[in-house]
C-alpha cells in the first residue's frame, strides 16, 4: 500500500505526461495549419494578405492572415501567436533532432521553444550545429549549457555578428551608484556590468579587505564587510597593521595582489573559441588576446586534460587533485537537475567513508551543500554507474539518471519501500 504522498507524486508525474501528449498533438496541428497556408511569393496570397517569415532561413513563410486566425483559435494575441508559431517552425524545419525529442515527449516544448528563439538569427549551418550539439540531450542538459553551444555557434558561423556583439557589449559596460534613491537607513543600490578580468580583480580586492576587517576584530557578516570594503577601496585604504605581523608591519597574505589570474581551457574542436575556466563559457579569441595584452592580468591557457585517470588516497580528506578532477568531470552538483557549479560544492563519498567507501575517483562526486544534506539525512541515495554517471533513488521509489549530458527521469519507479541500493 502506497502512502498519500507517493500517490500525489504519481498523480503529478501522470498528468505531466498527459499534458505533454496534448502539447505534441497541438503542435502537430499548428505545423499542418502552416503547411496548408505556406506561401513562397506574396503574389500567391489573397488580397490584403502576404507571406511573413516567422523563423530562420529554411523555414517556410506563412500567410499572415492564417497566423491571425490560428492565434484566435489558440487564445493568443497575434504577436504571441507569431512567436509561438515561429518557434514551432524553427524547431520543425531547422532543428530536426530537437523536434524529434518534442514529438517523442522527451523534451517539453517550452525548452525547445527557448532553443528555437535563440537560433533564429543563425545561418542554417549554425542552427544545424546547435541541433547536432544539443539535440540528443536537450531534454536533460541545462539551459546554461545550451546557451554556451549557441554562443559557440554564433562565434563559428557568424563571426562578424559575434565580433559586433562583443564590441557592443564592451561598450555597454557600466557601474551605477543609485544615489537618487537612498533608504531610510542610508544605504543605496550599486549595480553594473564589468569586464570579467576587472570583475575578478574587484571581487578579490573586496574579499581580501573583508578578511582584513575580520582579522582586525570586525564581527559583521561577510556581506557587510565586503560592502564596507568597497568604500575603503574608494578611499585608497592601506593594509591594516598588526603587532605580530611579518616583514613590513602587515599581516602576511592579506595585501592586495596586483595581478588577476584567468584560466582558459583550449578546445581543439572550436576554431577561434576558448572556454573560461570550469564554467565552460565560450570566449572569442579576440577577447583572450585582449586579456593577454594587459600587464595586470595573467592568462593561464590549459588544454583539456584526460580525466580517465584514477586517483585514490587512504584517507577521508579529499586531496586537491581529486577535487579538481571531480570538478572537471561533473562541472556541477550531480543531484538531478541541479546546476550549482562544482567549484562551490562539497565532495561527497557515494559510499560513506565510515562504511568502507574509499576516497577515490570512482566513489566521489560534487554535491552542493543542500543536496549533500539531503543525501545524508533525507533518505536519498545514488549509485555510481560509471565515472560521471549516477543513478539516484528517491525515498518514494523514483529513479533519475544523471550524467554529463544532464538528468533523465526513469519512467518506471521502483517500490517506495525498497531500501536504498548500493553498487
Amino acid at each position: 500500500m502506497t502512502s498519500p504522498a507517493a500517490d500525489l507524486l504519481e498523480v503529478m508525474r501522470t498528468t505531466t505526461r498527459a499534458a505533454a501528449a496534448v502539447e505534441v498533438q497541438r503542435l502537430g496541428a499548428v505545423i499542418d495549419w502552416c503547411v496548408l497556408h505556406t506561401t513562397t511569393d506574396e503574389a500567391e496570397a489573397s488580397f490584403g494578405d502576404h507571406g511573413i517569415p516567422l523563423a530562420g532561413d529554411g523555414a517556410p513563410w506563412v500567410s499572415e492572415f492564417a497566423v491571425m486566425e490560428l492565434g484566435a483559435a489558440l487564445g493568443m494575441s497575434t504577436d504571441s501567436a507569431k512567436r509561438y508559431v515561429g518557434a514551432a517552425l524553427e524547431a520543425r524545419y531547422r532543428l530536426p533532432r530537437v523536434w524529434a525529442r518534442v514529438e517523442a515527449m522527451e523534451l517539453p516544448f517550452y525548452r525547445a521553444r527557448w532553443i528555437a528563439e535563440h537560433t533564429m538569427c543563425l545561418p542554417p549551418a549554425g542552427a544545424a550545429y546547435v541541433d547536432r550539439m544539443v539535440g540528443f540531450v536537450a531534454h536533460k542538459v541545462s539551459f546554461a549549457e545550451i546557451e554556451r553551444q549557441i554562443a559557440a555557434a554564433k562565434a563559428r558561423f557568424d563571426p562578424e555578428a559575434a565580433e559586433k556583439a562583443r564590441r557592443e557589449e564592451a561598450d555597454s559596460r557600466r557601474l551605477d551608484v543609485d544615489k537618487a534613491y537612498v533608504s531610510i537607513n542610508g544605504t543605496v543600490e550599486v549595480s553594473g556590468t564589468l569586464d570579467y578580468v576587472d570583475a575578478v580583480a574587484f571581487d578579490g580586492a573586496l574579499s581580501r579587505r573583508a578578511a582584513e576587517l575580520k582579522a582586525a576584530g570586525s564581527e559583521e557578516s561577510l556581506d557587510v564587510r565586503r560592502s564596507i570594503a568597497a568604500g575603503d577601496l574608494a578611499r585608497g585604504y592601506d593594509s591594516l597593521p598588526f603587532d605580530d605581523a611579518g616583514e613590513g608591519g602587515f599581516e602576511t597574505g592579506l595585501r592586495p595582489s596586483s595581478t588577476t589570474e584567468v584560466v582558459v581551457h583550449v578546445h581543439e574542436d572550436l576554431d577561434g573559441v576558448g572556454r573560461l575556466g570550469n564554467t565552460r563559457t565560450p570566449l572569442l579569441a579576440e577577447t583572450i588576446r585582449e586579456w593577454c595584452g594587459r600587464p595586470d592580468t595573467r592568462v593561464i591557457v590549459k588544454p583539456v586534460r584526460d580525466l580517465s585517470g584514477h586517483v585514490h588516497v587512504a584517507a577521508y580528506e579529499i586531496p586537491d587533485r581529486l577535487r579538481e578532477q571531480d570538478e572537471l568531470v561533473d562541472h556541477t552538483c550531480v543531484f538531478p537537475w541541479c546546476t550549482r557549479p562544482a567549484v562551490r560544492c562539497d565532495v561527497d563519498h557515494a559510499i560513506p567513508f565510515a562504511e568502507g567507501g574509499p576516497t577515490c575517483s570512482c566513489n566521489t562526486a560534487p554535491l552542493c551543500r543542500g543536496h549533500h544534506r539531503l543525501k545524508t539525512h533525507g533518505r536519498w541515495d545514488y549509485d555510481v554507474l560509471d565515472r560521471g554517471t549516477y543513478l539516484w533513488h528517491s525515498p518514494f521509489g523514483h529513479a533519475y539518471r544523471r550524467d554529463h549530458t544532464g538528468t533523465q527521469a526513469i519512467t518506471t519507479p521502483t517500490s517506495a519501500h525498497e531500501p536504498p541500493r548500493r553498487t
